[in-house]
């Protein structure tokens, strides 16, 4: 499809943009752009792809995402490499997991090429908002939701997909340290048949609850356990758990549809086999994670996602107590990991997986 751009008709001004930039946190500061491609069943499916001015949203009161939550997303970043060209990292990986997230939530799968050529697009246009903070980057967020207006329950006819960026400096404040979780006993993120899998809003609506429980218990975030037997680790708020052992191996919670497949999840299982380290994905249990950190055969509990990419766990604390992993700070493995895949993003080691897509 040809994309049509529209001019925008009060672009931030140079110095405001560069003010913004400069220490732009996570999530706050947006640019000056946004692509639009709309979806009718009745029209043949996905048209009119977009490049235009980020502006608000125009829905009608019955659209169904505002009453049966049909809306997807992902979450990916651009990163400047050494010779100044932006680049991308797999994704394609992201492309194919929004598709699995619109097949769980019955909605219309988008082509991953018009998936890449909207991040091509929108980049082009805001390249200028890259931050210059240290370890900046552009957040990319792909949305889809659905804009028919009606009120009866079933699949929409109608959807609207949206690109949208931000320059962001790190997640958690205080740069890379050991986080403090908060083991949530009384929710649960998601139950098996449920959409746990699926990248949708209402996952991470579930987790404010007991998000806001941890902040109250000095905690950064909060980690679930299995909705049936409620002992089973599953993964944070927004990121995937990973347990590493004295005697090389690690463990990450298996992929059995109440998880997000992480991309940077699947990423570091492959470059810590590279590192001859045993990866397994099985269950771990709750009791076996405190009994393993209090004898020392558990060095280092790593989490990981696209806004933090690997951040060492150092305490977990629950209605029962809390315990320390290792000496309560980060460990090398943690370190050496996020150094390795960082580096990959920003062009600084070797992709010898051709996962970085340079623009």
């Amino acid at each position: 499809m040809e994309f049509t751009h529209k001019p925008h008709p009060a672009p931030v001004p140079g110095e405001t943009r560069a003010q913004a930039i400069a220490d732009p946190g996570f999530g706050t500061v947006f640019t000056d752009h946004m692509v639009r491609i709309d979806y009718d069943e009745d029209q043949g499916g996905w048209h009119s792809p977009t490049l235009c001015p980020r502006e608000p949203i125009a829905l009608d009161p019955a659209a169904a995402v505002l009453h049966y939550a049909q809306e997807i997303f992902e979450g990916m970043k651009a990163y400047r490499h050494p010779d100044g060209r932006l680049a991308l990292f797999r994704p394609d990986a992201n492309a194919a997991r929004f598709n699995q997230s619109a097949e769980r939530m019955a909605m219309p799968h988008l082509p991953e090429d018009l998936f890449i050529d909207s991040l091509r697009h929108l980049l082009d246009a805001d390249g200028d908002w890259f931050p210059t903070a240290e370890g900046g980057s552009l957040y990319l967020r792909p949305f889809m939701f659905a804009t028919e207006a009606f009120l009866g329950v079933r699949p929409a006819r109608k959807y609207t997909y949206l690109l949208i960026a931000s320059p962001v400096g790190g997640y958690f404040k205080g740069g890379s340290r050991a986080v403090k979780i908060w083991a949530s006993r009384n929710y649960t993120r998601a139950a098996p048949g449920g959409t746990g899998a699926a990248k949708t809003g209402g996952n991470y609506a579930a987790s404010l609850v007991p998000q806001a429980e941890g902040i109250e218990n000095g905690c950064d975030q909060v980690v679930f356990l299995d909705a049936v037997e409620k002992k089973w680790v599953e993964e944070l708020g927004g990121m995937n758990l990973f347990f590493a052992f004295e005697d090389g191996s690690v463990i990450t919670p298996p992929l059995t549809g109440t998880i997000l497949p992480g991309i940077t999840r699947d990423s570091l299982i492959q470059l810590m086999r590279e590192e001859g380290l045993q990866v397994r994905e099985e269950p771990y249990s709750i009791d076996q994670w405190r009994a393993d950190a209090t004898t020392g055969a558990l060095l280092e509990t790593m989490a990981c996602g696209t806004a933090a990419v690997v951040t060492a766990v150092g305490t977990v604390a629950g209605p029962d107590g809390e315990f320390a992993i290792g000496s309560g700070g980060e460990g090398q493995l943690t370190t050496k990991l996020r150094n390795r895949l960082t580096g990959i993003q920003r062009g600084t080691e070797p992709d010898p997986h051709g996962w970085v897509m340079k623009l």
